[in-house]
């Protein structure tokens, strides 16, 4: 065996270790990304599930109200933001 070959063969693995750290660095911050954009979306439909969920309750309690001011509470609602 040749002396050159235990550095040459502990360069080379010293090479692969730091490429394959380098490679491991980037999929963890690959997964801190899509986590934290994960994240943002399921607080955006979170919100949009509520808002629809108090328009639905508006909807219901419209359809199922028999008094004489529904006319002018479905103009009120009409009127008000929806956001």
């Amino acid at each position: 065996m040749s002396p050159f070959i235990v550095p040459i063969v502990a360069i080379v693995c010293g090479i692969g270790a730091g490429v394959v750290k380098m490679w491991i660095r980037f999929q963890e911050r690959k997964l801190e990304i899509m986590h934290s954009q994960t994240v943002e979306k399921a607080a955006q439909y979170a919100a949009k599930t509520e808002r629809l969920e108090q328009r639905v309750a508006v909807l219901e309690r419209i359809l199922t109200d028999r008094s004489a001011n529904l006319a002018d509470e479905i103009d009120r609602l009409r009127d008000t933001p929806l956001n």
